[in-house]
């Protein structure tokens, strides 16, 4: 019986970890120098050999933004919320892109989801408070 158990546990084992391991330590020091450019293709590179990783998905999305490439950075939210669903800050941050590009109606459908998830956020008590004076 113990023999079972153990079959049950095992984490699929990453062949390239190790090497993925220094992307994700590459990325964040690229970010922490304002290297964003780098930092971009740095994500994308491990975003090619590890697709659903939300943590990287949403970084790169998340300098897209500060970029205020607000449709390519919704792309990505979009893939890190089909990871992490109830994720607020990927949520917020896509409420504010949709903002940014004048689709209030797509940033209230996240605010909305934020409310149901986190119904005391004050960030999104303050956006939906501008989407409705806009």
């Amino acid at each position: 019986m113990n023999v079972l158990v153990g079959l049950f546990f095992r984490s699929p084992k990453d062949p390239n970890k190790k090497k993925n391991l220094e992307k994700i330590k590459e990325l964040k020091k690229l970010i922490k120098e304002k290297k964003y450019q780098q930092a971009i293709r740095s994500g994308n590179e491990y975003l090619s050999s590890v697709p659903h990783n939300h943590d990287v998905l949403f970084t790169v999305g998340g300098i897209y933004y500060l970029q205020k490439k607000y449709k390519t950075a919704i792309g990505y939210f979009e893939k890190a919320l089909e990871i992490g669903s109830y994720d607020v800050d990927t949520l917020l941050l896509k409420a504010h892109s949709h903002q940014k590009l004048g689709e209030n109606k797509r940033a209230m459908q996240c605010c909305a989801k934020i409310q149901e998830i986190d119904p005391k956020n004050k960030s999104v008590s303050e956006l939906v408070k501008q989407l409705d004076n806009s």
